[in-house]
């Protein structure tokens, strides 16, 4: 009998210990799902890009005049940018400095900073120049006269702007940066017909990014990964994949290729392959740590290329932007931000 009752009690002590760890490895099972499903983030449907607002983002910059520094015009539409990104809910720091144009000039610079969900540790960054050229130096009038910079300069302004208003309207689950660089265009006027020699010296370009870079005005600012925007509102334009972009940043430049081919955006986004093209993306590289990629108008062309018949003319104007551009850049940017590539 004393036997039969140890093995009773032998069985019910294997029998509650089994319960107990099956319940200790429920209770863990339960636990790790439930910890996945809090830490999934919710997922929120792209917004639809609004080709016609982001249009009129463009004329506005036009209707303030040619953006140069030093000039009333480049004071107003810098007080308008800083105000519109505030008004969509983008904590603003306009970051004001003093550098040295080729010319000796000194130029009081602009960037115009606004950042929204600023305490979410996971950012990306998205930037655009808004200067103008000061001198039209590939025209063949009126040479010495600032161009209206409708393309380079305020498209890629005009699409960031519809993109913080859209953020405003539904907001993304990581934080979203959006910097305007001054004095990008002052650079070194060509000395013949070969766009290599605008490069002859590089350094006299993007002075608003070089302060940037060297004067970080965000303590220990790490974003994920930037994207640049630099003429982005031609008619059927065309962004290849330039080779500074492919050096520092060459897997988040095809994940955005081949998330604007599956939009439909694969006549724009093409996998055509360009030299180095010094932009803004070019300094942040070189001198931060963080991976930037250049979405550019640019058709390469042997040796040299070309960045439009209009680059650098008087017929930079409100009359070459095309909605259907603004669109394809527009939606892709937004795509990378609520997909979170």
């Amino acid at each position: 009998m004393k036997n039969y009752i140890k093995f009773l009690a032998l069985i019910s002590i294997v029998f509650i210990g089994a319960c107990e760890s099956d319940n200790q490895e429920t209770n863990s099972k339960e636990k790790t799902v439930s910890k996945i499903i809090k830490e999934e983030k919710p997922k929120i449907e792209t917004p639809s890009f609004n080709e016609d607002s982001a249009f009129l983002y463009v004329k506005k910059q036009v209707d303030f005049g040619p953006r140069v520094p030093n000039t009333k015009e480049h004071d107003s539409c810098g007080a308008w940018l800083a105000k519109e990104l505030a008004k969509y809910g983008f904590d603003t720091i306009v970051q004001r400095g003093k550098v040295r144009a080729f010319t000796g000039n000194v130029l009081n610079m602009q960037n115009i900073i606004g950042q929204y969900n600023k305490a979410a540790k996971e950012r990306i960054m998205f930037c655009a120049h808004w200067d103008t050229r000061p001198f039209a130096d590939r025209d063949t009038i009126n040479k010495n006269k600032p161009i209206d910079g409708a393309n380079d300069g305020a498209s890629g302004v005009g699409v960031l702007l519809e993109v913080a208003r859209q953020i405003s309207l539904k907001h993304p689950n990581i934080g979203v940066d959006i910097i305007f660089f001054d004095t990008e265009d002052y650079g070194a006027v060509k000395v013949s017909e070969t766009m290599q020699d605008l490069s002859s010296m590089t350094d006299s370009w993007c002075l608003g990014s070089q302060y940037w870079c060297k004067n970080p005005p965000i303590p220990n600012y790490n974003p994920k990964y930037g994207i640049l925007l630099d003429m982005v509102g031609a008619k059927n334009a065309i962004f290849p994949k330039d080779a500074v972009s492919r050096h520092y940043a060459g897997g988040l430049m095809n994940k955005v290729w081949s998330a604007a081919q599956n939009l439909g955006y694969g006549n724009y986004f093409v996998n055509q392959l360009s030299g180095a093209l010094t932009d803004d993306h070019t300094y942040i590289n070189e001198m931060t740590t963080i991976p930037v990629i250049d979405i550019i108008h640019y058709i390469p062309n042997g040796n040299y290329g070309d960045f439009g018949k209009f680059h650098h003319t008087h017929a930079d104007n409100m009359e070459i932007v095309d909605k259907t551009t603004l669109k394809a850049v527009g939606q892709v940017m937004l795509h990378v931000i609520y997909q979170e590539l």
